[in-house]
């Protein structure tokens, strides 16, 4: 047992539970003639009275409950981090952790719902049962393309907000700190080669969100090596079944990436790119060779928990310009903590339905812009997780890009409708 695996069994044995429920109110009996009681007012009988309203105007929930600040992260337990399918009882002290940094960075109750419940329908039925009580809804490690289905459906049917950390939350860190890389090495995202390795949730999100900021090469490869359109089962060097027919997912990569056709394995279509980006859930896929075969100065986020693609030692005495992990033990963290607690208290305090590929590059640009020029370096392409900047500046970019919407809604209303003549 390694010292780093010792520490964390011994703190979670410890502690029994990293989160947990405070009151916010005090509990008082003493009653006076010009005075109520604060059990009386919370409780009966006069809670009765906070209860009628809302039910005639479920919008008070706003008002009289907790229901704005509430939080649900909902996780059948089957793609947890790196480690697979762990089930949802191995699920519970990463969803802990998950609510302590929603609570510590953005001041949201966030509550861990790890449910035995593997059924995409199910899974739809009781998101959208549990709804009254929270504000929004945070959808985390359950498998793909299951999940995208799942957050498709109820970003439809709900009222309140959906956000899927592994897809928005890593999207927008990744583009974050490859914006920045970028700028170090005088790189241009419209002419710059980027292979993402995994195709997941991770890596659907990605792709999105580098075509939405302007790059044009991006070649997307799953197991089964390079994704490219009408590629047919056994395709591969390894063969098997490629997916794409079962996967709209994986369809829609297959139509708007790879523009060069390319094929075969990561070793074969990673040759003069600029960019790796790992999010596989697999360790030690990359190897000295690959990176070596990679264009001039590459940048390589390895970003797969916990045990990245490579270790960033190896990937820099193979010759990587810049590197990154989502871990907090090396230099350069793109991880989704920087940005899922910022969102979600925007989406909260703003009661914002949906956000769209537009917005999400909006916030990547604005916390890429943190790190100003005179700190910007190598070993420095994002903020510290902690950094305080993140909510407001992440607030106020959604506001804007709101903004933005609505006027453009109204624009095309006042304008006036011509008829064409013949």
């Amino acid at each position: 047992m390694t010292s780093l695996e010792k520490d964390a069994i011994d703190l979670h044995r410890m502690l029994k539970g990293k989160i947990e429920i405070h009151n916010r109110v005090s509990i008082d009996s003493g009653e006076s003639k010009d005075k109520h009681g604060t059990l009386e007012l919370i409780y009966t009988p006069g809670v009765a009275y906070a209860a009628k309203e809302v039910s005639i105007n479920k919008e008070l929930t706003y008002d009289y409950t907790s229901k704005w600040n509430n939080v649900a992260i909902v996780c059948d337990g089957t793609r947890v981090l790196g480690l697979g399918n762990i089930g949802p009882e191995g699920a519970i002290p990463v969803m802990e952790g998950k609510s302590v940094l929603f609570k510590v960075l953005g001041g949201i109750n966030a509550f861990p719902l790890c449910i035995d419940i593997k059924d995409k329908e199910e899974i739809i039925k009781f998101v959208k049962a549990i709804q009254p009580v929270f504000g929004a809804i945070n959808i985390e490690d359950i498998e793909s393309p299951k999940v995208l289905e799942i957050v498709d459906r109820l970003r439809k049917e709900l009222s309140i907000p959906v956000f899927h950390d592994d897809q928005h939350g890593t999207a927008v860190i990744t583009l974050a700190a490859l914006i920045n890389s970028l700028r170090l090495l005088h790189k241009a995202m419209g002419t710059i080669k980027v292979i993402i390795a995994g195709a997941g949730s991770a890596g659907y999100g990605i792709f999105r969100i580098l075509q939405e900021a302007g790059c044009k090469n991006i070649v997307v490869t799953d197991s089964m090596g390079a994704i490219f359109e009408n590629r047919a089962e056994g395709s591969s060097r390894s063969g098997g079944d490629s997916g794409l027919d079962n996967n709209p997912y994986k369809k829609e990569i297959a139509i708007k990436t790879n523009p060069q056709k390319l094929r075969g394995s990561l070793s074969d279509v990673i040759k003069g790119a600029d960019v790796f980006i790992g999010v596989s859930g697999r360790s030690n896929i990359l190897t000295k060779e690959m990176i070596q075969s990679m264009g001039h100065d590459p940048i390589v986020f390895a970003l797969s928990n916990p045990d990245p693609e490579i270790l960033p030692s190896v990937a820099l005495e193979a010759g990587a310009k810049i590197t990154a992990t989502g871990r907090s033990d090396f230099v350069n963290q793109v991880n989704n903590a920087l940005v899922f607690p910022s969102i979600l208290r925007t989406l909260l305090d703003l009661r914002i339905r949906t956000l769209s590929e537009d917005m999400l590059v909006a916030v990547a640009t604005a916390i890429a812009d943190i790190v100003d020029n005179a700190h910007l370096k190598n070993d420095y392409i994002i903020p510290k997780v902690d950094d305080p900047r993140i909510i407001n500046i992440v607030n106020r970019v959604l506001r804007d890009a709101i903004q933005r919407h609505i006027d453009k809604k109204e624009n095309k209303k006042s304008s006036p409708i011509s008829t064409k003549q013949e």
